[in-house]
């Protein structure tokens, strides 16, 4: 099956939530390219950005997975090549 690169932007807002996110992107740590999270200390938020290089299907349950976290929210940015 043909793999895609995306961006996928995601806001941590409740920190508890942090081990599971972890979790769920070392399940998925093959198709990961990059990985860059910012603190944001003054809003009280998390800020990541994931790089990965997949098949649609698998990038678009990976967003599940993370969307469905408490106080986590995601979007996924797809390449056209």
């Amino acid at each position: 099956m043909e793999t895609r690169v995306a961006v996928i932007g995601i806001i941590v807002e409740e920190m508890e939530s942090v081990g599971e996110l972890n979790n769920i992107l070392s399940e998925y740590g093959d198709y990961i390219i990059g990985r860059m999270g910012i603190p944001y200390a003054k809003k009280g938020i998390n800020c990541i950005t994931v790089v990965v290089d997949a098949e649609s299907d698998r990038i678009n349950t990976l967003c599940g997975k993370i969307g469905k976290l408490d106080g986590v929210s995601t979007k996924a940015a797809f390449s056209n090549v």
